[in-house]
C-alpha cells in the first residue's frame, strides 16, 4: 500500500481536491483501502493513476536514467530477496539478484521482457497484489518505477558479474553509501577573527551555516557556562565558591583552565563511564526471567570503565581490552597481576547481555539468545548498526548479508560455544593467588588445631560439671546409670537411657548451659571461641571476576542457521568483518586460529581491525556518540543506526574530520572533548531568535546551543549535592534496592517478611547518599526516581536515551520520599550555612540549585512565599505534619509506576523549617534545575 506522501508526490500537479481525498482515504482499513486505491480512485478522479503506468512514455529522459543497480535493486532487496535472492533455494526457481537472471526467469518463465513492461510477468504479479505475499506490498510509486525501468529496456549501470555466489551481492552503490565510504578528512575552511572561530569544529560548522545566512550566537554568560560544562563533564553542579571564582577570574584562559580541572576530576570517569555503560547494557542482575538473579561480580566491570575514563586510556586500547582482554593475558589465569586483572575485567563488556542459563541451564534457546544479544551490544555500540535482522535473512535495507551475521558470530563463538555452554558460575575467574591459597591452608590448619583443642577442653569441662552434679544430687546407683546414659553417643542411646535423661534434665549439661555450673570454665571457652573467630577473620575472602574467555583447544565450527533456527544448520561460516566494510576484492576474513596464542585469537584480531583507524564505521560512530552527549543530538541523529533507515549526518565533513582527528591523535578522548567544549559552538547561548528558527527550526546546524533535560542520574545527584548529603565514596559493590510499602523501588536492603510485606528498615551507613552510578541496576527493579526520568531498563542495551516529559516526573518530584526528605535536608543546610536571615537563605538556595543568585523580583517573590507559608503554619493549632504517602496499588507488572492521589508535603527536620523546606522542594522541581541551558 502506498503512503499519503507517496500518493501526494505521485500526484504532483493534479487537482488538490484529489490529494485531499487520498488523505481522507487512509482512515479505511487495508481491504477497503485496497479497493478504493485500485478501483474507487480511478472512478473518483480519472487519470490519477495514469502517470504511474505511462511514466516511461511521459518522461522518457527520467525513465532512461533508471538503472537496475541504483533504482530497482533496492526495491527488490526490501520486498523480494527473502524468497528470491538471499536463500540458497529460490522459490519458483526465480532469482531476482541480477537483471539477466530476471530475464531468464523461473518455473513460470521469464520475469521481465526488456522494453515491454506490459508483457512482463513480474509486473502482472505486482499489480495484482500477489507478490510479495503477506501484508507488506510494494507502493504504487515503486511499481511504477519498475515498469518505467522495464519499458526503457531494463538498463544496467555496468556489466553484471559473471558469478553471483550464494547470497545477496554487495554493489558499488552499497559501498558508496556515506557510512561505508572510507573516512575522508575534510579541509578546514579559513575564516576571519570576527567570525569567532576558535577551533576547526567551529570552521566546519560555520561553513555549513553560511548558505542559510546563519552565524554563531553570542557566548553564554559565565554562570551558565560553568554549570553547563560541569554537568557535562563530571555530572555534578559547581559549588557556589567555584562559580564565584570562575566569574571573578578575568584571565583569557580562565575557561580553558576550568575545562582542564574538570577533565582531571575523578568524577569525570563517573559521568562518562555512565554513558558507556548504557551502550554496554550494564546491569547487576542476569535478567531473562522473573528470578533476575544477582550478578555479584558485575560491579568490577563498572569500576574498570570509570577508571579507564579517568586514566584517559586510549580508546582503541579500551575497546580492544573489552573485546579480547583475556587473549592479552597468558594462560592459565592464575596469580594475576593488577594489569592482568584489569584486562580480564574489561571482558565483562561481553558478559552484560541478559543470561538466563543459570536457571534455564545450558538450553540452546537461552544460550543462543545470549549470543544474539551480545552481537547486538557489539554492533550497536561500535558499528552503529543493528545486524540482528541478518540472523534470519539478508538485511532488507542495508548491505548486511546473512553470511555477515554468522561471520561476526564466528568471532565470538569460541567463547560463547552454545554446544559446550558454561553457565555464569563456571565462567568466573578466581582472584586467589598461590600465596592466598597457601595462607588459607596454613590458617585452616591453625583453625583445626585450635578447634580440636577447644572441643577437647569443652568436653572436659562439661564432663567435670556433670560428674559434680551427679555426686551432689544422686545416689551412686542412679548416678552410675545417668553417667552411662550421658556418656553414650546420642545416636546410640537406648530408649531407657533417653527416658532417664529426660526424667533428670539437670544432667543434660550443654555448652550453652555450662555457665550455670562452671562460670570460669564457660568464660575460658568464650575467650577460646573468640580467638578461633579471630583466626577465621584472617582468612582472605575468595573474590572473582566476571569474564569472557575461551576454553583452550576448543574451536567450534560456526554454521549459518536457516531462518535463524539453530536446529537447521547449513554451511559452515568462517569469522570475519561485514563484507561492505572491507575494500572490494578483499574478503575481510579472520584466521580461525592464531598460532601464536593458546586461544583462537579471533576476538583480538577483530578488535584490532575495528580500531585500526581505517574502519569506515567505528570512528564515525564513536565521535558521533561523544558529540551527542555534549549537544543533546548526534551529528547523526540515530547513533545506533547509520544505515538507510537511520538519519543522514547533518554535517558529514565535520563527522569525518572528528573521526579522523580522534584516530590520528591516538584515540585520546579527553583531548577530543577539550576541543569540543572549548569551541564557540559549545559556548553559545541557547537563546532562540525568529531568524534562526525560520532558517533552521531544529537547530541542526548549531547556530545556538541546545537546551537539554538532565539525565536521570544527574538529577538525583544534583538533588543530593544541593542538600549537602552527597556521599563521595567511589567504586565497590552496588548499593542495594528494595520495594517500599507502596510498590516503589527505592534504595535500601530488602527485608520482606510474611506476605511479601516490607520489613524493618536497615541502616546502610550513608550508602543511600552515594552517586546514582553506584546504585544497583536490577533489571526487574529499576530505581523509581531514575526510571521516571528515562533511565534505561537494560533489556539488552541503550544506544540513546530519549528525554520524555510525562506526569510521573512531576509526581515524583512532588511526592516521592526521596524528594521530600532531601528537601528537608536542603532546608536544614540553608539554616546551617546561611543563618536565620531569609534573604541569605534564598540567595544560597538559588546558588545551590541554579548556580546564580536570584534577581530582584525572584528574591521578593521567594520571601513572600516563605512569609505566606509561615503565616499558614501559625494559623494551625499544631505544627503541620508531613502527610504519609497516598496508598498506591502494588504494581501488577514489572516497572509499573505507582500512582499518587495528592501532592505530599516535604518533611522538615523541625516545624520552624517547614516553610523553607517547601521552598526548597519548589526549587528542586523547577525546570531551571532539571534542564541545562
Amino acid at each position: 500500500m502506498c503512503t499519503v506522501d507517496q500518493l501526494a508526490t505521485a500526484s504532483e500537479g493534479r487537482d488538490i481536491g484529489s490529494i485531499n481525498l487520498v488523505r481522507w482515504s487512509i482512515g479505511l482499513n487495508n481491504a477497503n483501502m485496497y479497493k478504493l486505491g485500485w478501483i474507487g480512485l480511478s472512478v473518483l478522479f480519472v487519470g490519477f493513476a495514469v502517470p504511474w503506468t505511462v511514466s516511461a512514455a511521459s518522461h522518457p529522459a527520467a525513465a532512461a536514467s533508471l538503472t537496475f543497480e541504483k533504482d530497482i535493486r533496492p526495491i527488490l532487496r526490501t520486498h523480494c530477496f527473502d524468497c528470491h535472492g538471499s536463500q540458497n533455494v529460490r522459490k519458483g526457481g526465480l532469482d531476482l539478484r541480477l537483471k539477466r537472471l530476471m530475464v531468464k526467469g523461473g518455473e513460470s518463465g521469464e520475469a521481465i521482457v526488456p522494453g515491454h513492461s506490459d508483457q512482463s510477468y513480474l509486473v502482472d504479479r505486482l499489480k495484482a497484489g500477489e507478490m510479495p505475499p503477506g501484508e507488506q506490498k510494494l507502493s504504487a510509486k515503486e511499481i511504477a518505477t519498475i515498469e518505467a525501468w522495464i519499458a526503457a529496456g531494463a538498463p544496467n549501470a555496468r556489466q553484471e558479474p559473471p558469478d553471483v555466489g550464494p547470497g545477496t551481492l554487495i554493489t558499488e552503490e552499497d559501498r558508496e553509501y556515506w557510512a561505508f565510504h572510507p573516512i575522508h578528512r575534510a579541509k578546514v575552511p579559513a575564516f576571519g577573527q570576527n567570525d569567532r572561530v576558535r577551533t576547526p569544529i567551529d570552521a566546519l560548522l560555520l561553513a555549513a551555516m553560511q548558505p542559510k545566512k546563519l552565524s554563531f550566537a553570542s557566548d553564554a554568560d559565565r554562570r551558565t557556562l560553568i554549570r553547563r560544562v560541569s554537568l557535562d563533564l563530571v555530572g555534578l553542579p559547581p559549588t557556589p565558591a567555584e562559580v564565584d571564582a570562575f566569574v571573578a577570574d578575568k584571565a583569557p584562559d580562565a575557561y580553558e583552565r576550568l575545562v582542564d580541572r574538570l577533565l582531571a576530576s575523578a568524577h569525570y570517569g563517573e559521568r562518562w563511564g555512565r554513558h558507556w555503560l548504557d551502550v554496554a547494557g550494564y546491569a547487576d542482575s542476569e535478567g531473562y526471567d522473573e528470578q533476575d538473579r544477582s550478578r555479584p561480580e558485575a560491579y568490577r566491570y563498572r569500576d574498570y570503565v570509570v577508571n579507564a575514563f579517568n586514566k584517559n586510556t586510549p580508546f582503541d586500547q579500551f575497546v580492544i581490552e573489552q573485546l579480547a582482554g583475556d587473549e592479552l593475558v597468558p594462560l592459565p589465569h592464575k596469580n594475576l597481576s593488577p594489569d592482568a586483572i584489569e584486562k580480564l575485567t574489561a571482558t565483562g563488556f561481553l558478559r552484560m547481555a541478559a543470561d538466563g542459563t543459570a536457571t534455564a541451564g545450558a538450553h540452546p534457546v537461552a544460550s543462543n539468545q545470549v549470543m544474539a544479544d551480545t552481537i547486538k551490544i557489539v554492533s550497536t555500540s561500535l558499528l552503529g548498526l543493528s545486524v540482528g535482522c541478518a540472523q534470519c535473512h539478508d538485511h532488507r535495507y542495508d548491505p548486511i548479508l546473512q553470511d555477515d551475521y554468522y561471520r561476526m558470530r564466528a568471532v565470538f563463538e569460541p567463547a560463547l560455544n552454545w554446544k559446550n555452554w558454561r553457565v555464569p558460575e563456571q565462567r568466573r575467574v578466581s582472584l586467589y593467588s598461590d600465596a592466598d591459597r597457601a595462607k588459607v591452608a596454613a590458617l585452616g590448619a591453625e583453625i583445626n588445631r585450635a578447634a580440636a583443642a577447644y572441643a577437647e577442653k569443652e568436653h572436659k569441662y562439661i564432663t567435670r560439671a556433670v560428674d559434680k552434679e551427679l555426686v551432689a544430687k544422686f545416689d551412686p546407683a542412679l548416678a552410675k546409670q545417668l553417667k552411662a546414659a550421658f556418656d553414650a553417643p546420642e545416636a546410640k542411646r537406648t530408649a531407657d537411657q533417653k527416658a532417664l535423661l529426660s526424667r533428670y534434665p539437670s544432667v543434660n549439661i550443654t555448652p550453652g548451659l555450662l555457665y550455670q555450673y562452671d562460670q570460669p570454665a564457660a568464660d575460658e571457652l568464650k575467650r577460646d571461641a573468640a580467638a578461633i573467630a579471630a583466626i577465621r577473620a584472617r582468612v582472605p575472602a575468595e573474590e572473582f571476576l566476571r569474564v569472557l574467555s575461551e576454553n583452550p583447544g576448543e574451536t567450534p565450527a560456526t554454521f549459518l542457521f536457516n531462518r535463524g533456527d539453530y536446529q537447521q544448520p547449513l554451511q559452515e561460516i568462517a569469522p570475519g568483518d561485514l563484507t561492505v566494510c572491507v575494500a572490494e576484492g578483499q574478503n575481510g576474513g579472520i584466521a580461525k586460529h592464531d598460532a601464536h596464542l593458546p586461544t583462537t585469537g579471533r576476538r583480538l584480531a577483530y578488535a584490532r581491525r575495528l580500531m585500526s583507524g581505517k574502519h569506515p564505521l567505528v570512528g564515525r560512530v564513536l565521535v558521533n556518540r561523544i558529540w551527542l552527549h555534549h549537544f543533546g543530538r548526534g551529528i547523526v541523529g540515530t547513533p545506533a543506526d547509520f544505515g538507510r533507515l537511520g538519519e543522514r549526518p547533518t554535517n558529514s565533513e565535520l563527522l569525518d574530520w572528528l573521526a579522523d582527528e580522534f584516530a590520528s591523535t591516538g584515540w585520546n578522548l579527553k583531548r577530543l572533548q577539550r576541543l569540543i567544549v572549548t569551541s564557540t559552538a559549545y559556548r553559545q547561548t541557547s537563546a532562540r531568535t525568529p531568524e534562526r528558527d525560520a532558517a533552521d527550526p531544529d537547530n541542526l546546524l548549531l547556530s545556538r546551543m541546545n537546551v537539554r533535560r538532565l539525565d536521570a542520574e544527574i538529577i538525583r545527584d544534583s538533588v543530593l549535592a544541593a542538600s549537602g548529603t552527597a556521599f563521595g565514596r567511589m567504586f565497590g559493590p552496588p548499593v542495594p534496592v528494595r520495594e517500599d510499602a507502596v510498590g516503589q523501588i527505592v534504595v535500601g536492603v530488602d527485608t520482606k517478611v510474611g506476605a511479601n510485606e516490607p520489613g524493618a528498615e536497615v541502616p546502610i551507613g550513608g550508602e543511600e547518599f552515594r552517586r546514582s552510578l553506584y546504585i544497583e541496576v536490577r533489571r526487574s527493579k529499576p530505581l523509581a526516581i531514575l526510571r521516571a526520568f528515562d533511565a534505561p531498563v537494560m533489556e539488552t542495551n541503550c544506544d540513546r536515551r530519549i528525554a520524555s516529559t510525562a506526569a510521573p516526573q512531576a509526581l515524583m518530584m512532588m511526592n516521592s520520599e526521596f524528594t521530600l526528605k532531601e528537601a528537608g535536608r536542603f532546608a536544614a543546610r540553608l539554616k546551617r550555612d546561611a543563618g536565620a536571615d531569609p534573604r541569605k537563605q534564598v540567595t544560597l538556595a538559588f546558588e545551590l540549585t541554579f548556580c546564580r543568585p536570584p534577581d530582584g523580583p525572584e528574591l521578593e517573590q521567594s520571601l513572600a512565599f516563605l512569609q505566606m507559608q509561615n503565616d499558614e503554619l501559625k494559623t494551625h493549632a499544631a505544627p503541620l505534619k508531613p502527610q504519609k504517602h497516598a496508598k498506591a496499588a502494588r504494581p501488577a507488572k514489572k516497572n509499573r509506576r505507582p500512582k499518587y492521589e495528592t501532592m505530599q508535603r516535604s518533611t522538615a527536620a523541625e516545624p520552624s523549617l517547614q516553610p523553607l523546606t517547601d521552598f526548597c522542594q519548589t526549587l528542586l522541581s523547577s525546570n531551571e534545575f532539571l534542564y541545562v541551558d
